[in-house]
């Protein structure tokens, strides 16, 4: 449910006279979410703490591999035993503990509008959509290398909807060139949201630029800039036990300047991890606690959320899995080892589907119930996104919108006092055999009491038959078209827009600059 669409979206009952008072509106907050549903353990605490030492054991004695100079400078520094020819570092367990100790428990995220503001610790929740596909597709123009358009389009689309409280990085726009298409989508989340941005590590030039551009469009100085984390960026390693140029580069900067890094190991079962949850989970954790014993050493106190990203692979073709029950039960057990060690952590939905079908939905939906189960902090490609990463969907994207936004509902409880109970305004006022439909409760509540679908048609078959029988998917096309339509961008500093645009321009005539670090 977006802003737009918090209020007047109630169905008027008939017999309401001209003169009454407008019905009161709809207003959900769904910006700042807590999960309110119990948490599950695939693992006992034993066999977890087991994992988190073989994690530290594994750092220790078998090591990293490291591309990055500077960044096994840094572990070197900080104690590390470093092979300088093989590029291994070897991580005692005192670094790593004194690391996971500095790191903040909670993470006050500043977005452009103080009223989407969030934090990140255990127990709160934050949704993101598909991300990082190098395809888009939609019922009339299908599938295709995604476009400057796409990537504008779903921009507006994640914007929209008050559930996904951060900008994901949605798809690539391929038609821009790389050495400036970091100004294109920097420009667009500037004008378009004023929800918590999304800026790839590409190297340091890039970065830099990025952070530059966001503090011209926002009005910060260097000093406000590094004081609280206004972006983000998604680290990951490359399992096994490989940190690439790019990623390592990234988690320096971003530390350095007091932005928060997402560390999301991507383990697939059965082909860069162990074939078992538990062993897949180990390599994860393991991984995942060396990039953030990075961050700290860099900067100590440094925003970092914990992720991971674990499912298994179809061992008949290779191909990745979501939504499978091993994807449920490595998102509990990254649950238990988040609590472990007290961080708030990413995990992620998903499908493998090549279509917005029933397997899409099924897969999506029962990876997002086991990160909800699993306590995640940041739900990323919670919806839209398909063939396990390939494509973003525009009409899936809506689709598992709505599924959001009653999760969101959930978040948000409910109340047993003396009036939603309503013996003297509802049980008194209705005879046996009765109705509630004209009750004093009823009439005022009609209209605020129930979730209002933006996609779901709840009329009966003939009705639905008459109005043409347009299933979910097709009306799900003319939902995304009509937000697009009627879009309207938040207020902007046209000055700060109008100095973004000139900084943009002048590093255009520079050349730009290529995703290297």
């Amino acid at each position: 449910m977006a802003e737009a669409q918090t209020g007047g979206r109630g169905r008027r009952r008939r017999g309401r006279g001209a003169d009454s008072a407008p019905a009161p509106s709809r207003d959900v907050n769904y910006r700042q979410l807590r999960n309110p549903f119990p948490l599950m353990e695939v693992f006992p605490a034993d066999q977890i703490a087991d994992m988190h030492e073989t994690a530290l054991r594994l750092l220790q004695e078998l090591g990293i591999k490291v591309l990055l100079p500077e960044a096994r400078k840094i572990y070197a520094k900080g104690g590390a035993r470093v092979d300088e020819d093989s590029e291994m570092v070897f991580i005692g367990r005192d670094m790593v503990e004194a690391a996971v100790a500095s790191a903040p428990k909670s993470i006050d995220c500043r977005a452009g509008a103080r009223r989407r503001d969030f934090t990140l610790e255990l127990g709160s929740l934050v949704f993101q959509p598909g991300a990082g596909a190098p395809n888009a597709t939609d019922l009339e123009r299908g599938r295709r290398p995604a476009t400057g358009q796409d990537y504008l389009e779903f921009l507006k689309l994640t914007h929209h909807f008050d559930v996904f409280q951060m900008i994901s990085p949605q798809v690539e726009p391929q038609d821009v060139p790389t050495n400036v298409r970091h100004y294109f989508t920097t420009q667009a989340q500037m004008e378009l949201t004023d929800k918590f941005p999304f800026f790839f590590s590409r190297g340091t030039p890039q970065v830099m630029d990025c952070f530059e551009m966001l503090s011209i469009a926002r009005g910060l100085d260097d000093d406000a800039f590094n004081a609280a984390p206004h972006c983000y960026t998604i680290i990951n390693t490359n399992s096994p036990r490989t940190l690439d140029i790019p990623m390592a580069q990234g988690l320096i900067d971003f530390a350095r300047h007091g932005q928060m890094s997402i560390i999301t190991p991507f383990t697939l079962m059965g082909a860069m991890a162990p074939i078992t949850v538990a062993g897949a989970i180990t390599l994860s954790h393991a991984e995942a606690l060396a990039a953030l014993t990075l961050t700290q050493l860099t900067k100590p106190g440094a925003p970092v959320c914990y992720g991971t990203f674990t499912s298994n692979v179809d061992m008949k073709s290779g191909a990745p899995a979501f939504g499978t029950p091993s994807h449920f039960q490595a998102s509990l057990a990254a649950g238990q080892l988040a609590r472990h060690v007290g961080l708030p952590w990413r995990s992620a939905a998903g499908s493998a589907a090549n279509i917005n079908d029933v397997q899409a939905a099924n897969e999506n939906q029962f990876g997002l119930w086991g990160c909800l189960m699993a306590g995640a902090t940041v739900i990323i490609h919670s919806a839209g996104w398909l063939e396990g990463g390939l494509t973003v969907s525009f009409e899936k994207m809506i689709c598992d919108a709505e599924v959001l936004n009653m999760v969101a509902e959930l978040c948000a409880g409910t109340q047993a006092g003396p009036a939603e109970i309503g013996f003297d305004t509802a049980l008194k006022e209705v005879d046996p055999s009765g109705h509630f439909f004209a009750t004093s409760q009823t009439m005022e509540r009609y209209n605020t009491a129930f979730y209002e679908p933006h996609l779901h048609d709840y009329a009966n078959f003939g009705t639905w038959a008459e109005r043409g029988a347009v299933d979910a998917n097709a009306r799900a096309t003319g939902v995304w078209k009509d937000i697009l339509t009627n879009f309207k961008a938040p207020p902007s500093d046209l000055d700060r827009i109008g100095a973004l645009k000139d900084f943009i321009a002048r590093r255009k005539e520079q050349g730009g600059a290529p995703p290297e670090s």
